[in-house]
């Protein structure tokens, strides 16, 4: 973009940009807040709040640096190469740092949703600072740093560079696996799919969460346009796979139970978001309908399989994220414009574009995996990663936290069994 030194059109854009993803993690603490349980609001909430402190420092002090070179093995980028973001103050250029800040508090915080109701909030506290040093700074290094799988990288090099324009594989699909893994090493809540009480405790907190998500996409997406057709063309396709995700959502929910609902509604929305993430600058928006569609309605199907596979994962992070990330980091290979960069298979291209996206995703999930995995075992063994079973029939938000969202309760409120899906934290279909 333009001289970051100069305040003209493009650094105005990007620094709006960033406060507008900035705001995304207030909207997910709603989102997620809403869909828990009224005595786990809170708890919810502050593991995104929390996010945002704790990556705000992080970042200045040695995150950024790892994202780009000089770097290790074409892995991570040294740590004490920015320390304090002084390079970048030398060269007045905090800008990148700035955008890329609100990417990684983001990232982290989409995790929480898998261990809603009974994760240690002193733990995640750890947690949060070390996936990111560990996860999130090495991906974002392969992917947009030289690192691995870029243009320069030992894999890009070979297979061609991963097209990943806004997070799709840095962002989501590393949130999704991570989510996965810790639902696996915490286990599940007492009374997971058979406990009505595991319902979403108040539906409009995540509507208006999906619409301030939505509303910060457009900065999440648009903040890294090289000019005015690539911000167009953008901005256009989030609006169309945004819209197009929640009507595949709620043709799923209209074909499988006869009604469509608010939260499936919400949850196609950000499912769509998602799937276009990584394909924004490269897809017509004819495309990035199609992929809507194909994202909003895997990701109905995809959630219920929780119950069927036996992990908690409480919020659906891995039926939303996972799949709709994994999809549209893939579908790039199909639906890829010639003229925004390499063809896809439906406009010409051969095969190797689909390959190359394929593998990153695999590089994606096993990096991911591997080191989340390691993480959480030497959490699990030193401060614990769950709370006891009394604090969680309590609740957390009084066992963590020593206060309540609410004075009156909302067990009382007689809720419809037939408008429960399983615990009714999400109608699906």
């Amino acid at each position: 973009m333009n001289d970051p030194t100069t305040l003209d059109a493009g650094t105005v854009w990007t620094v709006t940009s960033a406060g507008l993803v900035l705001l995304m993690t207030p909207g997910l603490a709603l989102f997620y807040g809403g869909m828990t349980r009224a005595k786990s609001a809170l708890n919810m909430m502050m593991m995104s709040f929390v996010s945002m402190g704790l990556i705000g420092v992080v970042w200045v002090l040695w995150g950024y640096g790892m994202t780009h070179e000089p770097g290790w093995l074409g892995l991570v980028g040294n740590p004490l190469s920015d320390l304090g973001l002084s390079d970048a103050m030398a060269e007045g250029n905090l800008i990148p740092a700035a955008y890329a800040a609100t990417f990684a508090v983001i990232a982290v915080a989409l995790i929480s949703g898998a261990v809603a109701d009974r994760a240690r909030f002193a733990t995640w506290c750890v947690f949060v600072p070390v996936w990111v040093s560990l996860v999130y700074a090495p991906l974002a290094y392969m992917v947009w740093g030289g690192g691995l799988l870029s243009e320069e990288g030992a894999i890009g090099s070979r297979l061609g560079e991963a097209l990943d324009f806004a997070g799709g594989l840095v962002v989501h699909i590393s949130a999704g696996v991570a989510a996965l893994v810790l639902a696996l090493f915490m286990g599940k809540r007492k009374g997971f799919g058979v406990d009505p009480a595991h319902r979403p405790h108040n539906v409009p907190f995540v509507m208006l969460g999906a619409a301030i998500l939505w509303f910060g996409w457009f900065g999440f997406n648009g903040g890294a346009a090289q000019d005015g057709h690539q911000l167009g063309l953008v901005w256009i396709t989030t609006l169309a796979a945004g819209s197009a995700g929640m009507l595949g959502w709620i043709v799923v929910e209209w074909l499988r139970r006869g009604r469509p609902t608010s939260i499936g509604t919400a949850s196609g929305i950000v499912s769509g978001l998602v799937a276009i993430t990584p394909a924004c600058a490269y897809v017509s928006p004819v495309g990035a309908i199609v992929i809507g569609l194909v994202s909003g309605a895997a990701s109905a199907l995809a959630v219920n399989l929780k119950y069927r596979l036996g992990f908690d994962d409480s919020l659906d992070v891995v039926g939303v994220h996972l799949t709709a990330g994994i999809l549209g980091t893939v579908l790039i290979g199909f639906f890829a414009l010639p003229s925004e960069g390499p063809a896809g298979l439906f406009y010409g291209g051969d095969a190797s574009l689909l390959l190359t996206q394929a593998v990153a995703v695999v590089v994606a999930v096993v990096f991911t995996a591997v080191v989340t995995a390691v993480i959480a075992l030497v959490l699990r063994a030193t401060l614990g990663l769950r709370v006891s079973a009394e604090d969680e029939e309590r609740g957390v938000d009084v066992t963590l936290h020593s206060e309540t969202a609410y004075d009156v309760g909302f067990g009382a409120v007689p809720v419809p069994a037939d408008a429960l899906t399983h615990t009714g934290e999400r109608s699906a279909g």
